[in-house]
């Protein structure tokens, strides 16, 4: 009763103005859509209920799959994306069965075929999206989510978008993706960081006519509350296991396209896309050692000890950067027998333009201007699908 007695009179003192204090206006909490359940509860109510998650779909701290079954939604089959329903499963690794539930069926869309067949999308009346995107378009998620979108279009499903913050959402820059190069890491004609939320990005891609023979799903966004495209959005979770923190995501636009060179991004250590760094790099004051850990079985480099830069200590805003991508290009350059750049290099960067023009010398400025065109497009056709202030 003492102790309680105290915690009271300690939440009455630190609760209550003082004469001296000025009032400050609490700051709105930002809710996902996934948190405005009496908005999407009726549309589930009765039909046997498909979502697309993973370990990122929670409501507060319960996982969306537990609320919505203790509301006595028919939940029937429950899709994952790459990095499996735990977000724990290494980049790119193949997932060819999750464990099962009793209650529903648990698919893996990360299997070698990334498709839903017309038997996975059976027993379904209505498909549920609830997943935390990045905002950079060889994030793999929306990809996934694109696909599921061609299947209900074709099954005639309907799809409800609960949406969710974009981290890297208060700017749209990079080249903007060539259909050449379109792969799984780049399905659409949209800049390399995007700008738009998952709904924002599900409604260009359905409006646009993106999907496959023009189709068009029945599709309802469920907005998130309080938040606009200036609005700082801390994840509460890490989306995938080799962006465990806020720096590592506002440095992801910029460095994950040394996943298509020699240069190891930190893969295998606990700074994943926080440190860059090669074997040949000249400058040995900074060293570390990519080892197997989860969310990289294989990281590239294993073993070596890899000298760069350590960005840890950065005060990073949300830009995009071609700097340290053309400052390793430089550094390496005769200090190496192999290529800076592989295959993979074109369909990150979404065109085959920008190695040539850092092969050339071009410096970021030239090269930005080249893209700016197609860029200035892209924002305009953008502006047409934003759901939030920019």
């Amino acid at each position: 009763m003492k102790k309680l007695l105290c915690l009271l009179i300690f939440i009455h003192v630190f609760a209550c103005d003082s004469p001296s204090q000025q009032k400050v206006p609490a700051v709105p909490e930002v809710k996902p859509g996934a948190y405005q359940i009496d908005e999407y509860l009726p549309l589930l109510k009765d039909k046997k209920v498909a979502l697309f998650v993973n370990h990122t779909s929670l409501i507060g701290l319960t996982h969306i799959i537990d609320s919505l079954s203790s509301l006595g939604i028919n939940i029937t089959k429950v899709f994952t994306p790459e990095h499996g329903f735990t977000g724990t499963k290494s980049d790119g690794e193949i997932i060819e069965k999750e464990a099962t539930n009793e209650s529903f069926e648990l698919i893996s869309l990360y299997q070698r075929f990334k498709k839903p067949t017309a038997e996975q999308m059976h027993n379904i009346d209505v498909l549920v999206v609830d997943i935390q995107e990045v905002g950079v378009r060889f994030y793999t998620y929306s990809s996934t989510m694109s696909y599921l979108m061609e299947a209900c279009a074709k099954f005639k499903i309907p799809m409800i978008v609960l949406d969710r913050p974009n981290p890297n959402g208060s700017y749209v820059d990079g080249p903007v993706l060539e259909p050449d190069v379109s792969s799984f890491i780049g399905l659409h004609p949209i800049a390399l960081v995007h700008g738009m939320t998952i709904g924002e990005l599900a409604k260009m891609i359905n409006e646009e006519g993106w999907l496959a023979d023009s189709l068009k799903c029945e599709l309802d966004i469920i907005k998130i509350d309080n938040w606009d495209h200036n609005t700082t959005y801390s994840l509460p979770i890490r989306p995938s296991p080799n962006l465990p923190n806020d720096l590592s995501v506002a440095l992801y636009p910029s460095l994950a396209l040394f996943e298509g060179t020699i240069v190891s991004v930190g893969r295998g250590t606990d700074k994943q896309f926080q440190i860059i760094g090669h074997p040949d790099y000249p400058d040995t004051a900074f060293s570390f050692i990519p080892q197997p850990n989860e969310g990289s079985s294989t990281p590239p480099l294993q073993g070596e000890v890899c000298y760069g830069l350590n960005l840890t200590d950065s005060r990073m805003k949300h830009e995009f950067t071609l700097k340290y991508l053309i400052h390793f290009f430089d550094s390496l350059k005769g200090q190496t027998n192999k290529p800076f750049f592989n295959a993979y290099f074109k369909r990150l960067a979404g065109t085959e333009e920008l190695q040539k023009q850092i092969e050339a010398g071009w410096t970021e400025e030239e090269i930005r201007k080249s893209w700016q065109p197609d860029l200035d497009a892209y924002r305009n056709l953008r502006n047409q699908y934003l759901l939030y202030e920019d």
